[in-house]
């Protein structure tokens, strides 16, 4: 499925105007017309994604910077007020947001059991003391 904001609308990188793939001599096959979108992000940052020439209207107004992962857009102020001050989250950043400390020992607990009863994990090694 083609996503309706996508400005390359399911063609391919070296498609030529017509139907699909021509393997006619290069004399008979056009390029098919591009253009180079700028989008700056609150740190300044410049992305320039290329799309196929379409509408004003169709050009995204925000992209994700290449350099950061913020919001830029076009103008460069829009995408200062939506820029996130924590940054990008890891995956036990998510996982601390929704488990306690108290849950994190007990999953480590369980999963430290199982192991010891398959006998991959000696009772002497990783005790509390």
């Amino acid at each position: 499925m083609i996503h309706p904001a996508s400005g390359f609308r399911g063609t391919r990188a070296g498609v030529t105007e017509g139907t699909g793939f021509s393997f006619e001599s290069e004399d008979h096959a056009q390029a098919v017309p591009r253009i180079q979108v700028s989008y700056w992000c609150a740190k300044g940052h410049e992305t320039r994604p290329v799309f196929l020439k379409i509408p004003e209207d169709q050009i995204p107004l925000v992209w994700d910077c290449r350099r950061c992962g913020a919001p830029a857009s076009r103008d460069g102020h829009a995408a200062a007020a939506d820029v996130m001050d924590e940054g990008f989250k890891s995956h036990l950043e998510y996982v601390k947001e929704r488990r306690s400390g108290q849950d994190a020992e007990d999953v480590l607990a369980g999963a430290l059991a199982k192991l010891r009863a398959r006998g991959v994990l000696p009772d002497e090694l990783m005790r509390d003391t």
